[in-house]
């Protein structure tokens, strides 16, 4: 950034990963032990939440809200 700021574990440097059931997905994760930044939020394009790898860095968990919207038709 122009000002010196650098990207850093949990900085706001995130990729996002599809999935078909967020709700089912989040509590599978917790289960196991994951941590989330945050609620689900859930918008007019569909629903999110942010998930923190071991190192701190994060992962958006996106479902989209209408079907024809996925990237596969793969559920």
């Amino acid at each position: 950034m122009p000002d010196g700021t650098v990207p850093e574990p949990g900085g706001w440097n995130r990729f996002q990963l599809e999935v078909a059931h967020l709700a089912a997905t989040v509590e599978g994760l917790r289960t196991h032990g994951a941590r989330f930044r945050n609620d689900i939020v859930v918008g007019v394009g569909g629903q999110q939440i942010l998930l923190e790898d071991p190192s701190g860095n994060l992962i958006e968990l996106f479902e989209p809200a209408l079907p024809e919207a996925r990237l596969s038709s793969a559920s």
